[in-house]
């Protein structure tokens, strides 16, 4: 216990080392589901899935284990759902360029977020951020986070007319999408009522209650397993040569983002070094580094805000420990050949519940490294098991609309659009462009609310929303 209070300051930040490695669990068991999303993903671009799996899981490791050390922080860190997504159906499968020139992209992401970081740069951003938007963006997160998981437990679905509805329970889907919507529900009142009588672990418990009653419904014919509509068995399948097999996809998909004879992109006779100076993927170089740079921003400001992280002028230290855990873990995940890896929004489920240190985050990683051996475990947690905890820390997060002042018209409405805009845009990052740029028309002309790091923002965003 003596090593864990010299590397991580436990009582300085008041906490326990069993609090701490409960919370780090919790948190883990939130952010799993990539390991199974991501790789269906990124396979669609025609990379190993197996391998993709293996690439998650390490570069979330490195990611989250450096966040520990370097920044004492209850961060995890994981490839991005959004940018996965832009890099499979965007850069890929749109633009038409190979999977190996874009995972090339990510590392000069890296290289360039590592400067940013070294230098300070991306600290003073953070920090310039007026407090009023830093509270709106725990909200925006935790709403973000509620939409997430919503969506993941097939709560809520696309629909034509209105965007969102709700799922039908018991139509046509009951025995998959229906039964989901309605195990997760059960979930969420199942931790609301633990957290209610004080349960120990009652996230926790919440996810493996949810989980166990879904492996029960699939024994029972209830939930039906249909893998290619993405309803796979709840209970673990162990096999040797499926996991071998992964890992001799993932071993050829170490450094293919530097197999130069494989850039290439369909339309143009241009290949290999040729390609790097074209305009579309200068384009694609800057659209990741905006998405993953202010998705960050709005991650981190957002899940620490209204806790003992954040100091009372809204400033977060040891900044820069946590940024550069960021941008070596985009660059490591470039190199094992996974998409971004940045800060993930559902670490806001332990700091919500009370982590405070990198003991959290330490206890994650090595999670993160254990599913490696154990991944059929984490490939079958579904997304109505961890869906109740997500929604459970948006409410928590929600709170920091408190400390908005409603009154100040040139303040509340910038937080406002903030909230709504990264809710309605399914972006954090577009989110937080919204904020800033009505923040500084808002408030220019109120002496002392916007510096010129604001307006040096909002011409950013701006210039983002037309070229990019």
């Amino acid at each position: 216990m003596n090593i864990l209070e010299k590397c991580f300051k436990l009582k300085e930040n008041n906490t326990t080392a069993k609090k701490e490695i409960y919370l780090g669990i919790v948190t883990f068991l939130a952010v799993s589901y990539i390991l199974a999303v991501n790789p269906e993903i990124l396979s669609s671009t025609g990379m190993d899935r197996g391998g993709v799996f293996y690439a998650t899981a390490i570069a979330a490791f490195i990611g989250t284990i450096i966040m520990a050390f370097m920044a004492n922080y209850p961060f995890v860190l994981a490839p991005a759902m959004g940018l996965n997504a832009f890099f499979a159906y965007s850069v890929v499968m749109t633009m038409g360029y190979s999977w190996q020139i874009a995972l090339f992209a990510i590392v000069l992401e890296g290289v360039i977020f590592f400067l940013m970081s070294v230098t300070s740069v991306r600290e003073k951003i953070i920090n310039a951020i007026p407090l009023q938007l830093k509270y709106a963006m725990g909200a925006g997160v935790g709403l973000f986070i509620t939409l997430v998981a919503l969506k993941n437990a097939y709560i809520i679905r696309a629909h034509d007319v209105t965007f969102l509805t709700i799922q039908d329970f018991f139509g046509d889907a009951f025995n998959t999408a229906g039964i989901s919507a309605i195990l997760a529900f059960g979930g969420i009142l199942i931790t609301a009522l633990l957290m209610h009588y004080k349960a120990p672990g009652a996230i926790l418990l919440g996810i493996l209650i949810t989980w166990g009653l879904g492996m029960i419904f699939q024994l029972a014919g209830v939930y039906h397993v249909v893998p290619e509509e993405g309803f796979r068995s709840l209970f673990p399948n162990f096999s040797f040569s499926a996991m071998a097999e992964s890992f001799r996809g993932f071993r050829d998909l170490v450094g293919s983002a530097f197999h130069v004879s494989e850039w290439t992109c369909v339309g143009t006779e241009k290949t290999g070094w040729n390609l790097l100076f074209s305009v579309n993927f200068v384009i694609i170089c800057l659209s990741f580094l905006f998405a993953d740079f202010f998705d960050t921003v709005g991650t981190i400001n957002g899940a620490v805000v209204n806790t003992p992280l954040m100091k009372k002028d809204g400033t977060i230290p040891h900044l820069r420990g946590a940024l550069l855990a960021d941008s070596i873990a985009t660059f490591a995940g470039g190199i094992l050949g996974t998409s971004t890896t940045t800060t993930f929004a559902e670490s806001a489920v332990g700091i919500g519940a009370g982590a405070r240190t990198g003991l959290a985050s330490f206890t994650a990683a090595i999670l993160f490294l254990v599913s490696l051996l154990l991944a059929p475990v984490f490939l079958a947690l579904p997304g109505f098991a961890t869906a109740p905890a997500l929604i459970i820390v948006g409410y928590l997060m929600l709170k920091s609309v408190i400390h908005i002042d409603w009154d100040d018209i040139p303040g509340a409405i910038p937080a406002y659009l903030l909230i709504v805009g990264m809710v309605f845009t399914y972006n954090i990052s577009d989110g937080l462009g919204l904020g800033i740029i009505a923040w500084t028309f808002l408030n220019f002309n109120i002496k002392g609310r916007v510096n010129w790091l604001l307006w040096v923002l909002t011409l950013a965003f701006i210039a983002k929303y037309i070229f990019l």
